[in-house]
């Protein structure tokens, strides 16, 4: 069963990379959308232009662990839809210090479940109120190559401090729902690519580095495989989520599209190569460098989205070359402006 989506919609993170895209697949579809960012590191207010520019923004400079003030822009807004993207996400970063994964991660969810539930009881549990928790498919820790692709039954498992942060703040959601009936909707997703991504990613990495003729790091053998999801395809799930999805249930969105870290790493110097070709005409390939293994580095992941596909009707983009070479032209445009 369909559900509209209430005028008004929260997304947590929303001047981050997925967060940003979303709230403009959001207010392409007429809904009008509050931010709430505390603009950490990864927050950046340009990524919110084309939404400023809409009229459809709301946007405010808040902290998801404060759970007063954000049940008071649920109550000020008149709230539908939350979408809680809002993380800690570079892994690295959380094997050198966990502590803030486990503030925003676990925490900052425990406060926005907590809000949330306070303002859907109030409001006579409206029965069109959807509590989106975006999550990560690193929650079932890693596939050896002929281990089958993660699904929505995969055991949990994680191996770095952020995968167990996004576990536990995973367990919380549904026990909102379980204990308290809170209209919890869960999503995992794969590796997302596009712009405006935080250039410690691997994609910007690549690029970046690339054109500023440094070394292209990749970690070890650079055989570990990640499933690579377009960004706009995973808002365009998430929406299915908030509006066809099943309360308590949880959908795994994948691209379809495995690949070594290697071979991406070479298909985009390939890009570079034609669109942006260095000086001395070499191929950017030669600029590849391999560096020592993350610490407890996840071999593959991968995700069998076939819940998603029957009963949401997702599918991912087969245009994946296009999609990654607009990815990288739009890096150049970026990187020539700064």
């Amino acid at each position: 069963m369909s559900v509209q989506l209430n005028n008004t919609c929260l997304v947590t993170g929303g001047a981050g990379f997925i967060g940003s895209h979303l709230v403009d697949y959001l207010i392409k579809f007429g809904n009008q959308v509050v931010v709430i960012d505390n603009l950490s590191y990864s927050g950046n207010l340009e990524n919110l232009n084309n939404a400023q520019a809409s009229g459809s923004l709301i946007f405010k400079k808040t902290d998801i662990c404060d759970d007063a003030e954000i049940l008071k822009i649920l109550n000020e807004y008149n709230i539908g839809t939350v979408f809680h993207l809002a993380a800690e996400s570079h892994v690295d970063n959380s094997i050198k210090n966990a502590t803030p994964f486990i503030q925003t991660n676990i925490v900052g969810t425990f406060s926005m479940l907590t809000a949330s539930l306070q303002y859907w009881e109030t409001r006579e549990k409206n029965s069109n109120f959807r509590f989106i928790h975006v999550s990560t498919d690193e929650v079932f820790g890693h596939l050896t190559d002929d281990e089958p692709p993660f699904t929505e039954s995969s055991a949990y498992a994680p191996n770095s401090p952020y995968a167990a942060s996004k576990a536990a703040s995973d367990h919380l959601a549904r026990a909102w729902h379980v204990t308290y009936g809170l209209p919890v909707i869960i999503t995992n997703c794969s590796n997302n690519f596009g712009s405006r991504q935080h250039h410690e990613k691997l994609i910007p990495t690549i690029i970046r580095n690339a054109l500023q003729s440094r070394p292209i790091p990749i970690y070890g053998t650079g055989k570990n495989i990640r499933d690579w999801l377009f960004v706009e395809d995973h808002c365009r799930g998430l929406h299915l989520a908030a509006t066809k999805g099943k309360i308590g249930e949880t959908y795994c969105f994948g691209g379809n599209n495995e690949k070594r870290n290697i071979d991406l790493a070479n298909e985009i110097c390939q890009i570079l190569d034609e669109v942006n070709p260095r000086k001395d005409k070499k191929s950017f390939q030669s600029q590849i460098t391999y560096v020592e293994n993350r610490k407890g580095h996840d071999w593959r992941y991968a995700i069998n989205f076939r819940k998603a596909k029957d009963e949401l009707g997702f599918y991912p983009s087969e245009q994946k070359i296009e999609s990654l070479r607009s990815v990288v032209l739009d890096y150049i445009n970026q990187i020539n402006k700064e």
